[in-house]
């Protein structure tokens, strides 16, 4: 019932910015949100995305939104990044609704973005996942076959989970790294099976 996920499932939502800490889910929510929304998807790293691409990447939104009346998200990670150069190239696709931009960064926007970036967007904070939050995510992650251990035959104890989830301090991506770690370095016992204890 929050303003964020009213926002996205009354397809709403309009540009923002996503701050917190890594592994926290703002690029996850983005993508979901641009799913949701049935709208078009692009997401771009500050570091590798110069002017030109952009303003590519503004055109065919703009096309898109003309001739098929469909939004294009534009996801932008570690948004605090980008030079005045950079964000000045895209202030009027926000201004007048050509793409709908979500950035995402660990920084404060407030003190590491232009202020005429800020201005137009919506900033969201997020927050550390708390350690059932991650218990959820790895158990998950063993069971999905599509994007995470399903195909295999995996015995975790559950100290060994929560030992994964501690060590990740709010960090699911770190979590995830180190199960995968753990997986790929444990061999199969002569049941075909990965047992994982915490040693």
């Amino acid at each position: 019932g929050k303003l964020l996920r009213r926002a996205i499932e009354t397809d709403s939502l309009t540009s923002s910015i996503f701050f917190g800490p890594p592994g926290c889910g703002k690029t996850t929510l983005a993508a979901i949100i641009a799913a949701e929304t049935k709208s078009d998807f692009i997401k771009i790293n500050a570091v590798s995305t110069g002017v030109k691409e952009m303003r590519e990447i503004i055109e065919k939104a703009r096309m898109n939104l003309e001739l098929y009346g469909k939004p294009t998200y534009v996801i932008l990670d570690e948004c605090h990044r980008w030079t005045k150069t950079q964000s000045d190239t895209i202030l009027p696709a926000i201004e007048t609704g050509v793409i709908r931009f979500i950035g995402t960064t660990t920084e404060n926007p407030m003190i590491s973005m232009t202020a005429a970036i800020v201005s137009r967007c919506r900033v969201f904070q997020f927050y550390p996942l708390n350690q059932n939050d991650i218990l959820k995510a790895i158990d998950r992650a063993l069971i999905d076959s599509e994007n995470g251990f399903g195909d295999k035959k995996i015995e975790i104890e559950q100290e060994a989970k929560e030992h994964l989830a501690s060590i990740a301090n709010g960090d699911v991506r770190a979590a995830f790294n180190a199960l995968e770690l753990a997986v790929l370095s444990t061999k199969e016992n002569e049941n075909g099976i990965i047992q994982i204890t915490k040693e």
